[in-house]
């Protein structure tokens, strides 16, 4: 790793290796970004023992590094800490952590598992889930949006087409969160020593409840997409047990996760800009999608993804060296002011409106992008569309993460005639 040139005095990245600095206000740390966007090119973030990353702030710069993946290496892991070898060794490599060959191979299998019938019938399946999830709001009235309305859906939308048995669901559910409730969140000594355990204790059992369905599926396929992957025969291959435990446990976390943020984030920023949520209902089936992309490019549901530097390569007056660490941060990117004119607002009619939501581009653009985007139009369709409407209450409780913009909860109430 080459050492920073202009590291001397004050470090201009320096306040995003703070501990609290992901505990404060988004404002807060969208203004440290802006200014970073300003400086000359990438900005060294120290990180303890001498050792850092540069910050790839800028829109373009993201861009640039997702595109050149033989530059910009995913492996050894694209989460900060890095995966450890032991971690990587018992429970495979996930799709997000791999380059070149290995990582084409699994996601052709994974791709043509998509058959267009899967795809199909998922979209078909999102839209009845999205409307009894409303029912049961209406009929039970829950005041906590996350846990009632973000979760489940795509939750329930994976397990239905990934063919999770019922009885599965909850102790699923339960893992995920389990699993990633501290990813990227400042503990506490006792808690970091006791939380990594709790997490992959969870990712275990959870990957190896997938990996019986596995088997099963194997000797007895149905109409599903484990089906579909365990039986799959991509130049020889299908995926074993441990590429299917690492594949559902990635859809599980990404898929789940991102998805319930940038829904819970959607309501919020509704209810904060009132002249937007009345745009969108005044022909909701012209604004959806434009409404659904604001709403991802605002909050920003993966705030990072870290990349190791495999050769040397120039990017804005910078001589990258191999063994760099570089971070790509998609929340800063989504907020270029070269890119998105009064970025920090609310407009859903914003055109066009490149966000990297879903990535960079290149061979680790997200799989799910079209799914999550169905699942939030289809969801908001019911939210807002029905006599009743729903509101945020108050702020969203942020868990502070420096890797995902996950919300621990919102308050929701009902809007009266």
């Amino acid at each position: 790793m080459t050492l920073p040139a202009q590291r001397h005095g004050t470090d201009p990245g320096g306040e995003l290796a703070e501990p609290g600095f992901w505990q404060q206000p988004p404002a807060h740390r969208l203004a440290a970004f802006a200014r970073l966007r300003a400086a000359d090119g990438p900005v060294f973030v120290p990180e303890g023992s001498g050792r850092g990353h540069w910050a790839l702030v800028r829109h373009a710069q993201v861009q640039e590094a997702s595109r050149l993946p033989k530059v910009f290496a995913s492996a050894p892991g694209v989460t900060t800490p890095e995966p450890a070898r032991w971690v990587r060794a018992l429970f495979g490599d996930s799709m997000v952590n791999l380059d070149g060959p290995d990582h084409a191979q699994l996601r052709k299998i994974v791709q043509r598992a998509f058959t267009p019938r899967l795809l199909a019938a998922a979209e078909e399946d999102i839209h009845a889930v999205a409307a009894r999830i409303v029912d049961d709001v209406l009929a039970e009235q829950p005041d906590e949006f996350v846990s009632a309305v973000a979760s489940r859906l795509p939750l329930e939308v994976i397990c239905n087409m990934m063919g999770i048995p019922e009885h599965y669901r909850a102790e699923i559910a339960d893992r995920v969160n389990h699993a990633s409730e501290n990813i990227g969140v400042e503990r506490g000594l006792a808690s970091r020593l006791r939380m990594p355990g709790r997490g992959l204790r969870a990712l275990a059992r959870m990957q190896r409840m997938v990996a019986g369905i596995g088997r099963e599926r194997r000797k007895h396929p149905t109409d599903d997409l484990i089906s579909a992957l365990v039986c799959a025969n991509v130049d020889g291959q299908a995926l074993g047990a441990r590429q299917l435990g690492a594949f559902f446990s990635l859809l599980m976390v990404a898929g789940v996760e991102t998805t319930r943020n940038a829904i819970t984030h959607g309501l919020s920023l509704l209810t904060d800009h009132p002249d937007q949520r009345d745009l969108l209902l005044s022909d909701f089936e012209k604004y959806a999608d434009g409404a659904v992309d604001e709403m991802i490019r605002h909050s920003t549901p993966i705030i990072q993804f870290r990349r190791t530097v495999a050769a040397e390569h120039t990017m804005d007056g910078h001589v990258f060296q191999p063994g760099d660490k570089v971070v790509l941060y998609y929340a800063s990117a989504n907020r270029d002011e070269a890119v998105f004119p009064d970025p920090d607002a609310f407009v859903i009619t914003r055109s066009p409106n490149p966000h990297l939501g879903f990535g960079g581009g290149g061979p680790h653009f997200c799989l799910g992008a079209h799914l999550a985007r169905v699942e939030m139009k289809a969801l908001f369709r019911e939210l807002l569309t029905r006599p009743v409407g729903l509101r945020a209450v108050g702020l969203p409780d942020l868990a502070g993460s420096n890797f995902d913009n996950r919300v621990r909860s919102l308050r929701f109430a009902f809007e009266r005639p």
